[in-house]
C-alpha cells in the first residue's frame, strides 16, 4: 500500500513602504509665499519609525504614502510555487488657512499601478506606482501647451520589491516625482533611504498631462541612505537651536570644503548629494540629513575629505559652538567605524 506525502511550502513576505512630504523651505520664490503666511503648510520630518499610515494621513503628516507588500510560496525543493501582492496608495486632503476661515480640498488619487510580477530563476520582483494630485488649485505657467496650468501637478513614487526563495528581500524606490521629499521604510519599518534631491521648479513646470507614469515618463529616483538617528538629533540641534544656521547653496561640481584646508564649521545637508573625494578619489556619497565636518573641529582643523556637489546642494552651517562636543565626539566615532567598514568618513 502506497501512501501519499504531503508536499511542505513555505511563505516568504515582506514590504517596502514610501513616505512623502514637503520640508520647510523646499518651495522657493513666490509659490513660497502662501506657506510664509499659514496658507499652505511645511510638513514636519516623519518619525525614523514607520507608524500607522492611517492616522499619520487623518493627522495631516504626510501629502501621500505608497506601500507595497508582496509573498511568495517556496516548496521543500526551493521552487517558487505561489506568489502575490497587495498594499497601494494613501493620499491626504490640502487645507488653506487664511485667518480664522478655511477650506478643505480632496485629493485626486489616481489608480494604483501594480505591473504582473516578473518571475526568474527563485525569484519574483514586484512594482508599483502610486499618486495623484492635490485638490487645491495651483495656477501657474509651464513649459509646454497649453503654458498655462491651474491643476497641481502630479506627484508619485514607484516601489520594486524581490523576494526570493531563499528568504533575501531586496526593496527600492526606482522613480518619483522630483518633488516633495520621498522617504523609505523597510519591511521592519526602519527608515532606510530617502530621495536626494527636491525640484520643485521643474516638478511644477513638467509634471502634468502625460508626464507622468500615468502617461509615458516615470522620472528615476535619486536615493541616498538615511542618516543615522545621532544626525537626526543633531539636526534639529543646528536647525532649533538659538543660532540660526546660515545656509549655503552649491552648484553642480562645486567644493563645499577641499580636503587638507583648515576648517572651523559643521555641516546639515538640507537638500541635495555631497559626493567625498579623499586624494581626489571618490568614496562615498552624502544625502539631505547627513552631518559632516566634525573631524577637523576635533583633530586639528584640517580636513580630512574634499565635499564637492552632486547636484544642486543646500547645507546649513553650523559652529562649533552650536553642538554638545560629546555629540560631535560621537558622530567622529562613527564616522570612524564606517572607515573601518570600508567607508571613508566626512571632512
Amino acid at each position: 500500500m502506497q501512501t501519499a506525502s504531503k508536499e511542505l511550502t513555505m511563505r516568504r513576505s515582506s514590504s517596502v513602504t514610501s513616505v512623502s512630504w514637503i520640508p520647510s523651505e523646499a518651495i522657493p520664490g513666490p509659490m513660497k509665499i502662501p506657506f510664509s503666511l499659514g496658507v499652505g503648510h511645511y510638513d514636519p520630518p516623519p518619525p525614523a519609525e514607520l507608524g500607522d499610515l492611517v492616522a499619520w494621513r487623518d493627522a495631516d503628516r504626510f501629502r501621500f504614502a505608497n506601500r507595497l507588500a508582496a509573498w511568495i510560496e517556496v516548496d521543500d525543493a526551493g521552487t517558487i510555487t505561489a506568489h502575490g501582492h497587495d498594499g497601494g496608495g494613501l493620499i491626504g486632503s490640502t487645507t488653506l488657512r487664511l485667518g480664522p476661515s478655511s477650506a478643505t480640498f480632496t485629493a485626486f488619487s489616481y489608480p494604483d499601478l501594480q505591473n504582473e510580477p516578473e518571475v526568474g530563476d527563485g525569484w519574483v520582483r514586484f512594482r508599483q506606482t502610486v499618486g495623484g494630485r492635490t485638490g487645491a488649485p495651483m495656477p501657474r505657467t509651464v513649459r509646454r501647451p497649453p503654458y498655462v496650468q491651474l491643476s497641481a501637478p502630479t506627484v508619485w513614487t514607484t516601489l520594486e520589491l524581490t523576494l526570493h526563495a531563499d528568504g533575501r528581500a531586496d526593496a527600492q524606490m526606482t522613480g518619483a516625482s522630483p518633488f516633495p521629499r520621498h522617504w523609505v521604510y523597510d519591511d521592519s519599518c526602519a527608515l532606510v533611504a530617502k530621495s536626494g534631491l527636491t525640484d520643485f521648479g521643474g516638478w511644477s513646470k513638467q509634471c502634468f498631462g502625460d508626464h507622468s507614469p500615468w502617461g509615458d515618463v516615470d522620472s528615476p529616483a535619486l536615493v541616498t541612505v538615511a542618516e543615522t538617528a545621532l544626525e537626526r538629533t543633531l539636526s534639529s540641534t543646528i536647525m532649533r537651536g538659538n543660532a540660526k544656521p546660515k545656509v549655503r547653496k552649491l552648484a553642480e561640481g562645486e567644493d563645499l570644503v577641499r580636503q587638507g584646508e583648515p576648517g572651523h564649521e559643521l555641516f546639515l545637508l538640507l537638500d541635495g548629494v555631497l559626493e567625498v573625494l579623499v586624494d581626489g578619489e571618490p568614496v562615498a556619497e552624502l544625502g539631505p540629513g547627513a552631518v559632516g565636518g566634525e573631524r577637523a573641529l576635533l583633530e586639528g582643523g584640517s580636513r580630512t575629505s574634499t565635499l564637492r556637489a552632486r547636484t544642486r546642494v543646500r547645507v546649513a552651517v553650523a559652529t562649533a559652538e552650536q553642538v554638545d562636543t560629546s555629540a560631535l565626539r560621537e558622530l567622529a566615532e562613527g564616522h570612524r567605524r564606517e572607515e573601518r567598514d570600508g567607508q571613508q568618513p566626512t571632512a
